[in-house]
């Protein structure tokens, strides 16, 4: 059995799909009882499952709307690009901020005038010509753009798949589904 839940813990309506037992125990929120339609992976390969309805009862409108086995897999779908999303902001905020370390130690390379400089290779700090840190810091500063630039581009890749998904999820729920965050 499944419980679709009006009403998230956050506070905002939209609907929460999940097992009964992890259901949220609020006595404000309105439960609609619905059997046989949980997707495990076993079922993947089943064509037809029984019916999940989204039922739009807080507009007022008493209106169902069935979801089918490919609206839940692009359910699924954006909520993993929501996630990777979120990962790749992170990432890129770091990244962001390795490129900007290595400028400044470049900076601070060309200010100094020894000779031979403490570079940290892992965790021990080794003893190394000024020209060959220079050196390094180039190429490690050319692998940090270049991996910038790489997840820039998945970040713009997953922002299109997810708007394409926007744009069929709420074709067919209308107001009864909610992607945007908050």
């Amino acid at each position: 059995q499944i419980y679709v839940v009006f009403g998230h813990p956050s506070g905002s309506s939209r609907p929460v799909f999940g097992d009964p037992s992890s259901s949220f125990s609020s006595p404000r929120r309105r439960k609609s009882k619905v059997s046989d339609s949980v997707i495990s992976p076993t079922q993947k390969s089943r064509k037809k499952l029984s019916p999940l309805f989204i039922s739009s009862m807080q507009q007022g409108t008493g209106s169902e709307t069935q979801v089918t086995w490919e609206d839940q897999q692009n359910i699924n779908k954006f909520s993993k690009l929501n996630n990777r999303f979120h990962e790749l902001e992170d990432e890129i905020r770091f990244t962001k901020e390795k490129c900007e370390n290595l400028e400044d130690a470049s900076n601070e390379l060309i200010l100094t005038d020894e000779e031979i400089i403490r570079f940290q290779i892992g965790e021990v700090f080794a003893h190394v010509p000024k020209e060959e840190v220079e050196t390094r810091l180039e190429e490690m500063k050319e692998a940090a753009t270049k991996d910038l630039e790489k997840l820039e581009e998945e970040k713009e890749s997953i922002v299109a798949q997810m708007t394409e998904l926007k744009k069929i999820l709420y074709g067919k729920f209308g107001d009864s589904i909610n992607l945007e965050e908050e």
